[in-house]
């Protein structure tokens, strides 16, 4: 090396920090990649992604021969560092200390730490131009690297270790795709955001979150009068209608309205042809989760069904129309006994029908009521002071301030709601 001049040994120890720096930089971008962004470009026949995803698939291989040759330039130039330090100050240990040193800052500086962080921040970019480079060269080095990893799978079986599949992108969970949902808001649009997370919630709701609940349901006394029956069916705001006796707990069937139509034509409008109208009611439990009702009203071919309690008792009805509503949000007009909840008023307060869904409360008014009991408003109220309360009582629940505007009977009518402060809401609680 003596009779090499040191303006040609200065500059191969430039291109190795230039070597080592571009095995750095290789290595993290190929690693940050997204797997899931790989594959579907991978499906796009991008010509970059189809050779790393190549590589990726043996990470062995790809580890393999990126270490080997950051290896060999960092050991080639500590001992370029060496001789060009004895050529010029011999071999003082001093110098030599020094030349360690400065070449350990050289390596950490510009073929470390620098180019990992640009790789990481660049990944996709980066990593789809080194594949062309570490695709052949991985065809080249592949006997020394198969070798190498002979010892490092040998070394994995002692420690039964088993690796990953490289190529693969790693399985979430339901929660953490749910996360990723709520943290894509710049790619997913608002409403399609919304839609995706509500589908995530179905498998944590039930049917009888949801329902609507028993002495809210529409139904027709088949002992009524007649004038009495035609004059419900003609203002009937369903097309399906529960149909009893005497009380509601006696079930007769469920009526569909368009069948009526043909007795009001032909004049028949008795009590016997409307019991022959009636079908089969289609019950379910009321702990079904919502999702799994959705797949049995499409293995069932029905649209409507009565929800149960464990001993059998009517506890409410539920229609398939109340399910996509839970995904993809209302769409259709409001019965008219139902109040609709509306947004806060200029005075941060909002007035609300005691019969309110907690749910649906949670959701318009980004409050966070608790909906591990009483799933209405009625309901959480009278839990928390064990008794009806009066008119013009005020109370605090999940640091949400409300007025108690109505009572009636045994069931709280109309409440008022205040906004409450950010730093007072708790978490949403979900069921």
């Amino acid at each position: 090396m003596d009779d090499i001049p040191l303006s040609v040994q200065f500059g191969a120890l430039v291109v190795l920090l230039i070597l080592a720096a571009f095995f750095s930089i290789a290595e993290t971008s190929m690693m940050a990649l997204n797997r899931y962004r790989l594959k579907h470009l991978v499906k796009q026949a991008h010509r970059g992604a189809k050779l790393a995803h190549a590589l990726l698939a043996h990470t062995d291989r790809l580890l393999g021969v990126i270490l080997l040759g950051n290896n060999l330039v960092n050991a080639a130039s500590a001992v370029l560092v060496g001789l060009i330090t004895i050529q010029l100050f011999g071999e003082n240990k001093i110098a030599l200390g020094l030349g360690t040193l400065a070449i350990t800052f050289l390596i950490l500086v510009f073929a470390e730490i620098t180019p990992k962080v640009i790789g990481a921040a660049h990944a996709e970019r980066i990593a789809f131009a080194v594949s062309y480079v570490l695709t052949p060269l991985l065809k080249l080095l592949y006997p020394v690297v198969w070798f190498v990893n002979l010892f490092v799978s040998a070394l994995l079986t002692l420690l039964r270790i088993k690796p990953p599949a490289g190529g693969e992108p790693q399985r979430l969970s339901a929660e953490e795709l749910r996360s990723l949902v709520l943290e894509a808001g710049h790619y997913i649009p608002k409403k399609h955001r919304s839609i995706l997370v509500n589908l995530f919630d179905l498998e944590r709701i039930t049917v009888e979150d949801v329902m609507t609940p028993r002495a809210q349901i529409e139904a027709v006394d088949l002992e009524a009068p007649l004038e009495r029956i035609a004059e419900q069916l003609a203002t009937s705001y369903h097309t399906r209608l529960l149909v009893y006796r005497n009380e509601l707990g006696n079930i007769a069937g469920i009526l569909h309205l368009r069948k009526v139509l043909a007795l009001k034509r032909d004049g028949d409008f008795e009590r016997d042809k409307l019991a022959e109208l009636l079908t089969e009611p289609y019950f379910i439990p009321a702990s079904t989760p919502l999702f799994a009702q959705l797949q049995y009203f499409q293995e069932n071919r029905q649209r409507f069904a009565l929800v149960v309690d464990e001993y059998g008792e009517l506890q409410g009805l539920m229609t398939l129309e109340d399910i996509i509503e839970e995904i993809i949000g209302e769409f259709t007009t409001n019965a008219p006994s139902v109040a609709t909840i509306r947004a806060w008023d200029k005075n941060d307060s909002a007035l609300v029908v005691g019969s309110s869904p907690l749910r649906e409360l949670n959701r318009k008014l980004g409050l966070a009521l608790p909906l591990g009991g009483p799933k209405t408003l009625n309901g959480l109220i009278i839990e928390h002071f064990q008794d009806i309360p009066e008119a013009g009582v005020s109370l605090k629940i999940a640091g949400v301030p409300m007025e108690i505007v109505q009572t009636e009977d045994r069931v709280v009518k109309t409440v008022r709601l205040f906004k409450p402060k950010a730093e007072a809401l708790p978490a949403p609680e979900t069921s």
